[in-house]
């Protein structure tokens, strides 16, 4: 889908940002190292983002430093990325829109949520955390920003194996050449020791925004604990429990998550399924990540009257996922 790069300056440099669709706006930020034209051409990255304008009109914008952004002297500090970011919400004059925020985007995300209540209708959180010092014990944060920096060759391939798990040597080469087109060494490693650095707890609970929290279940970057911290630290948050290993949102199981992300972001269908209260506890449970097997044993039903509880809210609800239900669920909670 063709998009036309324009520039708006900000405390942090001129950023450059782009839109695509039509619809309501959906200000997407993929996290950590960004390059808007190369990303398009990154796994399914430009399937995800044209399904996302079918319905919605996408914002997007490289961080400061990155990709078509001003590179010299940027403000690379979490508070100058967030400035950043309302900055090219302002340039677009944007009253109010949705947010999508990935990984590290995903404390921009809760930042801006959290402290403009007025401007944000819906906030999806993907593959994040609520502190970066949790991600990893303090001597492996260390080193990755060091080899990062030290030698941005290896350190890209060594980054592409913790989001990429067992990456074929065309997915090595393809998410390694994007970080270091979209960012310098120095560039790169400073993003990601303020990731690190940067604790977004407190801020989390003053989100009054409808909220999905979605998180691979064996997510190798981000472990799956800390996205279920996230959603019971933001008010009436859904956790939608997604499969796969990959952190990139665009790679592996990517329909899964894009699935869930516009059955929240859309609320699903526009006249309410009548769900019966026993459906409506089953899917409840199948958003608590419940298998048809713990379903049954917690409600003392046999497993094959779980599976057929469950077989008739996807239908009624007109999805095919249980990321799908857990959506919905969501979505129900921050009406």
């Amino acid at each position: 889908m063709p998009s036309t790069i324009k520039y708006c300056p900000t405390q942090a440099g001129r950023v450059a940002y782009s839109t695509a669709g039509s619809g309501p706006p959906l200000f997407l930020d993929s996290g950590w190292v960004t390059h808007l034209h190369r990303q398009l051409d990154l796994f399914s990255f430009r399937a995800f983002h044209s399904r996302l304008a079918e319905r919605f009109t996408v914002v997007r914008y490289d961080k400061p430093g990155c990709g078509l952004s001003e590179r010299d002297g940027a403000d690379l500090s979490f508070e100058a990325q967030v400035t950043a970011a309302m900055a090219v919400a302002d340039a677009l004059r944007l009253s109010r829109f949705a947010m999508f925020g990935a990984s590290q985007g995903g404390h921009i995300a809760a930042a801006i949520a959290a402290r403009h209540p007025d401007r944000i209708t819906s906030l999806v959180l993907y593959g994040t955390c609520a502190d970066g010092a949790e991600l990893a014990p303090k001597e492996v944060r260390e080193s990755l920003v060091s080899l990062v920096r030290a030698h941005w060759g290896l350190g890209s391939r060594m980054m592409t194996t913790i989001f990429v798990p067992e990456p074929t040597a065309a997915e090595q080469e393809t998410f390694t050449r994007l970080q270091r087109e979209g960012a310098t060494a120095a560039v790169a490693s400073e993003l990601l020791r303020i990731y690190y650095e940067t604790d977004v707890t407190g801020l989390l609970p003053r989100i009054r925004a409808r909220t999905a929290v979605l998180h691979r279940e064996a997510d190798t970057a981000a472990r799956f604990q800390l996205g279920q911290k996230v959603a019971r630290l933001v008010p009436d948050a859904g956790l939608v429990p997604l499969p796969g290993s990959g952190h990139l949102f665009y790679q592996g199981e990517w329909e899964a998550v894009l699935d869930a992300a516009m059955g929240f972001l859309t609320g699903g269908p526009e006249t309410s399924p009548v769900l019966t209260s026993r459906e409506l506890q089953v899917a409840k449970l199948v958003a608590e990540g419940l298998t048809n097997h713990a379903i049954a044993t917690r409600l003392s039903v046999a497993p094959r009257t779980a599976e057929t509880h469950v077989e008739n809210i996807r239908r009624k609800l007109q999805v095919r996922s249980r990321a799908q239900i857990a959506a919905w669920v969501s979505g129900q909670a921050g009406r």
